[in-house]
């Protein structure tokens, strides 16, 4: 049963206005709107596919913010929950469903793809950091069972797309400058040459901070190239960079810390100088042939490093134990996989019908050291081990319209995730903690549309999610002792949805999904401290949810979005954890997630003049901090003006915008640090901000 009676009456009331609509606009002539998407690995619009997925396009992304941070665009996503912690040596806390909420820094439980290239590790462990919002044609969003089909994440998939390269030579630049010293340069170039079509750019972003010590400079680079090669085929080459030196970390702050002052940092930020070095460079090549009769093949191949370096603030006494790994994590990351598909498009009983199989093999290699944070120098050695893990998946993906109105969609994908850590500090007090394990499952997921009318879908589905223990959740033991944590085991989870795709008029879209999903052995927090955090199971815990979302325009100019969630994502069996260990009640809510989530904008444009202005409004319920529910954050309202011009000849076009974020200057926390053993949970979210822009555009 739903906790209150809130949540069934809205989802009744949406189903019954859906339901009224099909038959007041089954005798219309209806335009499908452009959504195509790539859920099956074969784009199709997203009414027929029975599952919650959403596109955000070119036009929404580059009117959204100032192109940084993945959180200015994914508000309008049900389902969705994109904290922008004000803190890049932490990078962004997504949370699909209320996987992920639970990360300490980058995005777990959540599987990165660009332009087909993984950008999350065989472990689950991804940074959205080098995502190119700039150059990006759409991002996609998966939510559902059907995710697990891409790999080891069960909250969803989010994908972003490069646009294809202009049939003019085309130069871009843009400019933006905003509160607390923030700006960002860009240059772009893109044009096809005969065969070959490039997409090039390259940024730099800098910024004091919202809070004191939170200062960061990045600098990042991507590249598509694609080579048509006629009947051979199609090559693509996606390389990126990303270079973010000594990025300052102010740390959270506790309840009475944030009351005081939510700019401050710690007096433990400026002692041991927190701060986290990121360097980062990866290459993707996919191969692209269509084999005739409905046949094709996709192959991809990658390889990356990534270099960290982080300094924590964890007291010298603590680091000086010989269990203590110390206070510096020296991280290099060599990463690179293999994959390859064969679809098979064609007819089945009079319906169109495919088939997808393949196979991935994905790698890490992790050589990872611990130094002393001898007050923000790095000192004696603490730690030094390798590290390695891979993974091995088959899978195979169905789908089959069947006349007149029924849809199916099946797939099952195998996973083999292997862990291997081989340790070199062994001293007296501190053992050999070398030792390897290995996850496999089959997680299977079967999803059905049925066409009330060419307006409306309904859809079902089900289907298992696994998610093993990152490199990250596995990096210490209870206590925070050196050593790899195998005792830790994958979450496994069963998801239900239910679900209505209607089309309001033939310029808009609503969507609506009731959700169920009980999870096993769910990966939670143990204890979190001094920088670091250690892991264990939880027995059950449940998710039930509603989402809603509609996009339409209007006569007159007028578009308008909403995006609705309410989430109810709590433990189902009491459970002993923490240092030292305290009961959660079942019951207790899921940390870091929020019940209630709502995103409205209202946008006018004047094609005539070329001038747009929006107003947004942006609700998050109350966070809890931990598994006790003992502290939250609490519910905040915030609302967003825009406003922009557009000018335009031949060969050239000029966009300028003003954005102004938090208009009432709402005080409020941004993002939770989950179960904090010094109890500084909050990193509270800047007051007003503005933000101004401007983008050249010329072609020749």
């Amino acid at each position: 049963m739903w906790r209150g009676a809130a949540a069934g009456s809205a989802a009744g009331a949406v189903f019954a206005v859906l339901a009224m609509l099909a038959p007041a606009r089954a005798q219309q002539a209806v335009t499908l709107p452009e959504v195509s998407v790539s859920a099956t690995r074969i784009e199709r619009d997203n009414l027929d596919l029975p599952l919650s997925i959403d596109s955000i396009e070119r036009r929404t992304i580059r009117e959204a913010g100032p192109q940084v941070n993945l959180s200015e665009a994914l508000g309008r996503v049900p389902g969705i929950a994109v904290q922008n912690r004000q803190n890049y040596a932490q990078d962004l806390q997504i949370s699909s469903r209320g996987f992920g909420a639970r990360a300490a820094f980058g995005v777990r439980g959540i599987r990165l793809v660009a332009d087909g290239i993984p950008a999350t590790m065989p472990d689950g462990q991804g940074q959205a950091a080098n995502f190119s919002l700039s150059s990006a044609q759409r991002i996609e969003v998966l939510r559902g069972p059907f995710s697990s089909l891409h790999g080891n994440a069960a909250g969803g998939v989010v994908q972003i797309f490069t646009a294809e390269a202009p049939p003019e030579p085309t130069l871009l630049v843009d400019l933006s400058l905003g509160s607390h010293r923030s700006a960002r340069a860009g240059l772009q170039y893109g044009g096809r040459h005969g065969p070959l079509g490039l997409r090039l750019e390259a940024a730099r972003f800098e910024t004091d901070g919202y809070r004191d010590h939170g200062s960061a400079r990045r600098d990042t680079g991507n590249a598509r190239i694609g080579y048509d090669m006629g009947r051979a085929g199609r090559l693509t080459l996606v390389l990126n960079s990303l270079d973010q030196p000594e990025t300052e970390d102010p740390l959270g702050l506790t309840a009475a810390q944030l009351a005081q002052n939510p700019r401050q940092a710690v007096a433990a930020a400026y002692a041991f100088n927190t701060r986290k070095s990121i360097a980062q460079g990866q290459a993707g090549l996919t191969y692209d042939i269509d084999l005739g009769n409905g046949h094709a093949v996709q192959a991809r191949a990658y390889i990356g490093d990534r270099r960290v370096t982080q300094y924590l603030a964890i007291p010298l006494a603590v680091q000086a134990a010989a269990t203590q790994s110390g206070g510096v994590v020296d991280l290099d990351r060599g990463f690179g996989g293999l994959g390859l598909r064969w679809t098979r498009e064609g007819q089945l009983a009079g319906g169109r019908a495919s088939f997808s199989t393949g196979i991935d093999h994905d790698r890490m290699d992790e050589r990872r050291r611990g130094f002393i944070n001898n007050l923000g120098v790095s000192g004696a050695l603490k730690r030094d081990e390798d590290n390695r893990v891979a993974n091995t998946d088959v899978y195979a993906q169905a789908e089959w319209q069947i006349p007149p109105r029924l849809a199916l969609l099946a797939g099952l994908r195998h996973s083999r995730v292997r862990f291997e850590s081989r340790d070199y500090f062994i001293v007296p007090g501190n053992g050999d903690d070398s030792g390897t394990v290995e996850f496999v499952r089959t997680t299977p997921a079967l999803g059905a549309s049925f066409r009330v009318s060419p307006q409306m879908n309904l859809y079902a589905n089900a289907g298992r999610g696994f998610e093993t223990p990152t490199f990250a959740e596995l990096a210490y033991r209870s206590g925070g002792a050196s050593g790899l944590n195998f005792a830790l085991r994958p979450s496994t989870s069963l998801h239900r949805e239910l679900g209505i795709k209607a089309l309001t008029g033939d310029r808009g879209q609503l969507n609506a999904a009731l959700f169920r999903i009980d999870t096993r052995d769910e990966i939670v927090v143990n204890s979190a401290a001094s920088g670091r955090s250690d892991f264990r199971n939880a027995a059950g815990t449940r998710r039930k949810g509603l989402e809603l979302s509609w996009q339409q325009r209007h006569a007159g100019g007028f578009e308008s979005a909403l995006a609705w969630t309410l989430l109810d994502a709590s433990f189902r069996q009491p459970f002993v954890s923490g240092t030292p260990p305290q009961a959660v009640a079942a019951g207790n809510r899921l940390p870091g997630v929020a019940a209630r989530q709502f995103y409205g904008e209202l946008l006018w444009r004047d094609a005539a003049s070329g001038f747009h202005a929006g107003i947004e409004l942006r609700h998050a319920g109350r966070v809890y901090v931990d598994d006790r529910n003992s502290e939250s954050a609490a519910a905040y309202t915030i609302g967003n003006l825009r406003a922009g011009f557009r000018q335009q000849g031949r060969g050239w076009r000029f966009n300028q915008y003003l954005r102004m974020d938090n208009v009432a200057d709402r005080a409020y926390v941004g993002s939770v640090i989950v179960a904090d053993g010094n109890g500084r949970y909050y990193e509270p979210a800047p007051g007003r901000t503005l933000t101004v822009a401007a983008t050249f555009e010329f072609s020749y």
